[in-house]
């Protein structure tokens, strides 16, 4: 587990901006303690139904290993990445016992035995995978697996005609051991769709060739929809880092994350004169501006960026809205100070991005995104910091509070 760092990497003294530094722009600071509550209070809401966690993307963004590991501290006991390569880091994490680990992108061609060695379970989405791995079965001592139905998101699944072989041909699941018949919300976030009840109807109408297998269906915001759509196990994802699972309203569950970024330089600007590529914009008087140490390829998305006379992304310092000046580039992003007390800023401040002033879905609306994308964007460039307290419950193998 990392803590926040110190050493010959640290920052120079001076000016009271002496935080520690590790050669790193972002420090993202991740509460594994609120990740932990935030699980069990959605385990509590969808009980009698197991809680699963989908852990893809890097644990959201966040760190597979760590989230992972809080997760199972607290309880869970299957998850749902996306690749065989996260699965393995997933198992590498959790090691060899309990957990159940699914392939969501499920088996593509002579994946079976990759897949077996680390037991981890396929979401088979067709008949050709299907075939695939009954046929592996067959020789080989092979993990459960799961299996998908479309039932009208058009994504992976199986259709209507598949799931009808299958019912004319039981024999064609036989050999190996389905663990799951799962299927994926398309609008779930908006509890009033109309979708919502007509895909909960085909998918319990589409279980009936499977019987006894469990069956999933909700995701976060799934689970929102009442116990009528949680059947054996639900599969929560951006509610458990703190990200609002819903298109209306407040998110419900706990911050996980914090991110602020130090400034580099800070500096005057004349009015007339023009900030960043393409010189879209131009200030209309003197003003000061804080160039910070983060860009796109720290997962500022560059529609954050403001042509003159707009107002898009901001930033945070002392509790006060620094809106985003010109575009963003890759390492580097324009924000105007001008009415930030001068003792709040300097080379070395941090400010904020992702926090108790600006929440994840508070971003996201600038951008014109989903909280979804803000996580799993932030990549590998920021310092991650995890709560003291919680790393070392979890280097004991206790459980975070």
């Amino acid at each position: 587990m990392s803590g926040q760092a110190t050493g010959p990497d640290s920052a120079p003294k001076g000016g009271g901006f002496d935080k520690p530094r590790t050669g790193h722009g972002g420090t993202l600071t991740i509460d594994l303690g609120a990740l932990a509550r935030n699980y069990r209070a959605l385990a509590l809401r969808a009980r009698p139904a197991e809680t699963a966690a989908a852990v893809k993307g890097d644990g959201y963004g966040l760190g597979l290993a760590p989230v992972a590991r809080a997760l199972h501290g607290a309880g869970c006991r299957s998850f749902f990445v996306a690749h065989l390569s996260e699965a393995r880091a997933l198992r590498a994490a959790l090691g060899t016992g309990e957990a159940a680990i699914y392939v969501l992108n499920g088996l593509l061609p002579g994946m079976a035995p990759a897949l077996a060695r680390i037991d981890v379970r396929p979401v088979l989405g067709s008949l050709e995978e299907i075939d695939e791995w009954r046929a592996f079965a067959a020789g080989h001592p092979a993990p459960p697996a799961a299996i998908q139905i479309d039932t009208g998101f058009t994504r992976l699944g199986l259709g209507k005609a598949d799931i009808a072989a299958i019912g004319a041909d039981p024999g064609r699941l036989a050999g190996f051991d389905t663990a799951l018949i799962m299927s994926h919300l398309a609008c779930a976030d908006e509890p009033d769709h109309p979708m919502n009840e007509a895909q909960r109807a085909r998918f319990a109408m589409a279980l009936k060739p499977f019987a006894p297998a469990r069956a999933s269906l909700a995701n976060s915001a799934g689970i929102a929809l009442g116990p009528g759509y949680h059947f054996d196990m639900v599969r929560p994802g951006i509610a458990l880092y703190g990200g609002r699972a819903r298109i209306a309203g407040a998110s419900e569950m706990e911050p996980v994350v914090h991110l602020e970024v130090p400034i580099i330089q800070v500096r005057d600007a004349a009015a007339g004169s023009d900030a960043g590529y393409g010189a879209t914009y131009r200030f209309a008087t003197e003003s000061r501006v804080a160039l910070v140490s983060i860009g796109y390829a720290d997962g500022l998305a560059r529609a954050y960026g403001a042509g003159t006379g707009e107002m898009r992304g901001r930033l945070y310092l002392a509790g006060i809205a620094c809106p985003i000046v010109g575009r963003v580039s890759m390492d580097v992003t324009a924000i105007d100070v001008t009415h930030v007390p001068r003792g709040a800023i300097g080379r070395g401040a941090m400010a904020q991005v992702i926090g108790p002033d600006q929440g994840i879905d508070d971003l996201a609306r600038a951008g014109g995104t989903i909280g979804y994308e803000v996580l799993t964007r932030l990549g590998l460039r920021h310092t991650r910091v995890y709560s003291a307290a919680t790393s070392r419950l979890l280097q004991s193998g206790a459980e975070p509070a």
